[in-house]
C-alpha cells in the first residue's frame, strides 16, 4: 500500500511541505542518476523513482555498498516532496535492496533480479513458441531449470520435477517472487543480532572456538527447550535436544537411522512437501502417499497402508494450511501408541493470524514422536539452524549420524541465537512479523478475490503462503511457467502431489509488498 499520494503539484510548483520552490527556469533534476521528475507520469512520482533506483541497482550503476543521497537532499535536488523519496526508499528497503543505518546512511545491500524472457521456439505457431514441442514431449519455458513434463499414453500431462528443481527455480529471474517458504528477509533483525553476537563474543572463552558437542552447544539447547516450553507446550530436557542444520537435515538423519534399522517405507501427506519427499527418497526410502482432506491426514488410510512411520505437519499442513482436527489428532496419537512412529515437522507453527495456537503432537506423546523445528521461517534460512527432539530410543543413533555429517553446527551462530532467544528479542521479532505478514496475507486474499474469483483459497489463517486451487482441468505447471515468463515466480501445486489433485498454485506472500502481491496476482489472472 502506498504511504504517500504525490500529486501533480509535487512536480510543478513545489507546494508540498518541505519542497523548495523551483527556480526562475522552472527546472528540477539531479546529477544523481540524471533523474528528472518531468519524466514521471502524473501522480506516479513514487513509482517512477522506485523503478529508476531499482533499475540502477540492477544494472550496476549503483553497486553493492553504494550510499544513496539523504531523502532531504534528493528531494531538494528533484524539487519534489520528501515524502516521495521516503516512500521509494521504503519500498526498496522492504524488497531487501537497500538498508538504512544510523551512521552508514542508506546503502545498497542487494541487487534485484531482472526478468528475461526465455528464447522462443521458432517452429510451430504461438502455442508451440510458448510451450514447445520437442521429440513428442511438451516443453515449458522452465524446462532446463529443473521442470520436466511428459504426456502419458492417454495424453494427460505427467509432471516430473527434477532433484535440482528448487535450485533451478531459485536461479530463474523473476520480478516478483512468490516462492512459498521464503520469509521476509528484509525484516531480519540485524541490530538485535549484532548486539547478541557482541554480548556472546565479550564473554566467550577461547576454548569455545574449538570442536564442540555434535548435538549442539548447551546454551542453545537450553534456550530452545525454554522456547518450546513457552511457545509450543513441549517439555524438553536440553540434553535430549539435537541442534541440526534446519529441518531438512533432521529429515535426512532420521531417514538414515530408519534405513539402518531395516525400515524402507515412510508414509507422507499428500499433497505434501516435494522437498521433504526428495530428502527421504535420497536415502532410499519409499514415500507412501496418504491423502489429506479438510480435517488433515486420513489416519484410517494410514492404518490401511501398513506403514509404520509417517511424516506429518499437523500444526500447519504444507501446502494446504489445514490443521489436524481434534478427532484425527486422537486417531493419530492412538496409531502411534499402537507402535507407529511420527516424524513431526512443526511447520510455520508460530505464524498464525486468525486461529488459536495448536499444541505440538510431541507435547502429548513423547516416546513415539520425533519432533523437528527451525528458525528458517522466523529469522532466515541462511542461518541453517534447527532442532530435533527424538524419543530416547533414537537419540544416540541420531547424534551419531549428526557427528558423521558435519561434527555439529557452527558454535558462534548457535550462541548468538541462544542470546537472542533468552533476551526476548526473538519473541519481539515474532510479534512484529505477525503484524507485517497479516497485512500481506490480506492483500493476497483480496487480490485473488478480485482477479481470480473462481479460485478457492486454502490456508489463509496461518503461515507464510496461500494455496489456491481451480475447479477445472487446467495444467498448473504450464500456468506457473506462463507466469514466470511474465516475471512472477510460483510453485505449481502438482509438484507437491503424488496422487491426483485439483490444479493450483502455492503462493508465498511474506517477502513481497502488498503492491507487488496485487500486481503478481493480476499477472497470473492475465496468463491463466
Amino acid at each position: 500500500m502506498h504511504r504517500s499520494n504525490p500529486s501533480q503539484s509535487d512536480r510543478s510548483n513545489g507546494s508540498a511541505a518541505g519542497t523548495p520552490p523551483t527556480g526562475p527556469e522552472g527546472l528540477a533534476g539531479a546529477d544523481f542518476l540524471q533523474l528528472n521528475p518531468a519524466d514521471a507520469p502524473a501522480g506516479g512520482l513514487a513509482d517512477w523513482l522506485t523503478d529508476r533506483l531499482r533499475a540502477a541497482i540492477s544494472d550496476g550503476r549503483l553497486p553493492l555498498g553504494t550510499r544513496l543521497p539523504a531523502t532531504r537532499v534528493l528531494a531538494a535536488e528533484l524539487r519534489i516532496s520528501r515524502g516521495v523519496v521516503t516512500e521509494a526508499y521504503q519500498r526498496l528497503t522492504e524488497d531487501g535492496h537497500i538498508t538504512a543505518r544510523a551512521r552508514a546512511g542508506t546503502t545498497v545491500v542487494a541487487a534485484p533480479l531482472t526478468t528475461t524472457a526465455p528464447p522462443e521456439h521458432r517452429a510451430g505457431g504461438a502455442a508451440a513458441q510458448h510451450a514447445g514441442e520437442v521429440d513428442g514431449s511438451r516443453r515449458t519455458p522452465t524446462e532446463g531449470r529443473g521442470l520436466r513434463a511428459r504426456r502419458d499414453g492417454k495424453g494427460a500431462v505427467v509432471e516430473q520435477p527434477g532433484l535440482d528443481v528448487f535450485d533451478s527455480l531459485r536461479a530463474a529471474p523473476a520480478r516478483i517472487d512468490l516462492t512459498p517458504g521464503v520469509p521476509d528477509l528484509a525484516a531480519f533483525p540485524r541490530s538485535a543480532w549484532l548486539r547478541a553476537e557482541r554480548t556472546v563474543l565479550n564473554d566467550l572463552e577461547s576454548s569455545a572456538f574449538g570442536y564442540g558437542d555434535p548435538a549442539g552447544t548447551p546454551a542453545l539447547r537450553r534456550a530452545v527447550a525454554n522456547w518450546l516450553a513457552r511457545n509450543r507446550g513441549v517439555a524438553a530436557d536440553p540434553d535430549d535436544l539435537i541442534i541440526v542444520a534446519g529441518v531438512s537435515q533432521a529429515i535426512g538423519l532420521v531417514a538414515q537411522v530408519l534405513k539402518d534399522r531395516g525400515i524402507t517405507e515412510i508414509a507422507v501427506e499428500d499433497p505434501g512437501s516435494l522437498g521433504s519427499r526428495q530428502h527421504l527418497q535420497n536415502w532410499g526410502l519409499t514415500t507412501t502417499p496418504i491423502p489429506v482432506d479438510g480435517d488433515g491426514l486420513r489416519v484410517d488410510l494410514l492404518r490401511a497402508s501398513g506403514a509404520g512411520v509417517v511424516m506429518a505437519t499437523p500444526a500447519h499442513h504444507f501446502p494446504t494450511g489445514v490443521v489436524l482436527e481434534g478427532e484425527r489428532r486422537r486417531e493419530l496419537i492412538q496409531w502411534a501408541a499402537d507402535g507407529g512412529l511420527i516424524l513431526e515437522d512443526d511447520y510455520d507453527a508460530e505464524h498464525r493470524y486468525d486461529r488459536p495456537p495448536v499444541p505440538a503432537l510431541r507435547a502429548m506423546l513423547t516416546d513415539q514422536v520425533i519432533y523437528a523445528g527451525s528458525v528458517s521461517k522466523l529469522l532466515a534460512p541462511s542461518l541453517r539452524i534447527g532442532w530435533m527432539l527424538p524419543p530416547p530410543q533414537h537419540k544416540d543413533a541420531l547424534i551419531g549420524m549428526k557427528r558423521l555429517a558435519d561434527l555439529g553446527n557452527a558454535a558462534l551462530p548457535q550462541l548468538t541465537l541462544a542470546q537472542l532467544m533468552e533476551s526476548g528479542e526473538l519473541e519481539r521479532q515474532l510479534r512484529f512479523l505477525r503484524r507485517r505478514h497479516r497485512t500481506r496475507r490480506d492483500a493476497m486474499v483480496d487480490a485473488v478475490r478480485n482477479y481470480l474469483p473462481t479460485a478457492t483459497v486454502h490456508g489463509a489463517a496461518a503461515g507464510l503462503h496461500l494455496t489456491i486451487t481451480f475447479d477445472d482441468s487446467s495444467n498448473d505447471v504450464e500456468l506457473a511457467a506462463a507466469a514466470l515468463h511474465k516475471g512472477v515466480k510460483t510453485h505449481p501445486l502438482s509438484w507437491h502431489c503424488q496422487l491426483p489433485h485439483a490444479p493450483g498454485l502455492v503462493l508465498g506472500y511474506a517477502a513481497r509488498t502488498p503492491t507487488e502481491i496485487t500486481e503478481a496476482i493480476a499477472i497470473i489472472a492475465e496468463v491463466r
